[in-house]
């Protein structure tokens, strides 16, 4: 009767195991929903990994990391958005990009990834583009790991996004 009663508890341990296991790697392949993403954003924080905390370095190809501080980020539902630059310390200059944005998944890893769009240019006549992992998302806030290279080593730069 011990060997049974024994034998049932350790069945029983197994099975809860392996409903645990099962539930955990179904949430973490569980892919962000474009709903999700969509609305107004904006960039309250930006910080390095792997790179000095006071480097020059250049986003997007557009201006320096602080000139995105506060950039306002508005990505509806349709592809078509932009993000605005109002920040003018450190010589920033004031902005606004019209984006065409979507989600993709690379590795297994969730990316936006977005192109800069002009009067007159289509998305897909635009070859260049920029994606960053969305390394966190929750209803009001999300944070962008983008990797670089600085000075012949690999780093990240960490984009803190809140809803707005």
């Amino acid at each position: 009767m011990k060997h049974l009663t024994l034998a049932t508890l350790c069945l029983v341990a197994a099975l809860f195991t392996i409903s645990c296991k099962t539930q955990s790697a179904a949430s973490t392949t569980q892919s962000i929903s474009k709903g999700s993403v969509k609305g107004n954003w904006i960039v309250t924080d930006i910080r390095f990994e792997g790179i000095p905390a006071h480097s020059k370095v250049t986003v997007f190809d557009q201006a320096a990391f602080g000139c995105f501080k506060g950039s306002q980020w508005v990505l509806p539902s349709n592809a078509n958005g932009s993000y605005t630059l109002s920040s003018t310390d450190d010589g920033c200059s004031t902005a606004t990009q019209p984006i065409v944005w979507s989600l993709y998944k690379q590795n297994g890893v969730d990316m936006f990834q977005f192109k800069k769009v002009g009067t007159g240019l289509k998305a897909k006549n635009v070859t260049d583009g920029y994606r960053v992992e969305i390394s966190s998302l929750s209803n009001t806030t999300m944070e962008w790991k983008a990797s670089v290279n600085y000075e012949d080593k690999t780093g990240a730069i960490i984009y803190t996004l809140q809803r707005s």
